[in-house]
């Protein structure tokens, strides 16, 4: 099976420890920060070892994967203390398994609170200021750690 170069320069800083975006490592994969944080403390957990698709995983390693991944969306839940959590998996754009999980808050704009959150206009989800940055997002990630690490 061929790992597409997308995975590779997202995984290869998560495993020398070499990424800002780093919350945690789990039994199925990596916790990271997302790229944007309009909706603060999105994330999402990667695959690893490689798969493409939810269904490449058998057996327990697909259970572990989909446990992992609803411990990331109560860490969340925990970290930010939004109303609802989100999860998605698309793999649409990066052809390797990865999870969504998007908090959502009171405070959404109405015109797409009940919305999946990439139907949210990309100007306003991957506005500049939305961007990650360690110095104005470190908390939030810290805080997700941290309550990954008291459901671990």
């Amino acid at each position: 099976m061929s790992v597409p170069a997308s995975y590779s320069v997202r995984i290869e800083p998560l495993l020398v420890g070499d990424s800002p975006k780093l919350i945690a490592r789990m039994k199925s994969g990596f916790v990271v920060i997302g790229d944007t944080q309009f909706l603060p403390g999105y994330a999402l957990l990667l695959a690893y070892p490689y798969a493409n698709h939810l269904t490449d995983l058998v057996g327990d390693a697909r259970v572990q994967y989909l446990a992992d991944m609803s411990l990331l969306g109560e860490a969340v839940l925990r970290a930010t203390g939004c109303k609802r959590i989100n999860y998605a998996i698309y793999g649409n754009l990066d052809p390797f398994l990865h999870a969504h999980v998007w908090p959502r808050y009171e405070w959404e704009d109405a015109a797409y609170a009940a919305k999946p959150p990439f139907s949210i206009p990309a100007e306003l989800r991957e506005a500049s200021e939305h961007a990650f940055d360690p110095a104005k997002h470190g908390s939030i990630r810290d805080a997700i750690a941290t309550e990954l690490a008291k459901l671990r």
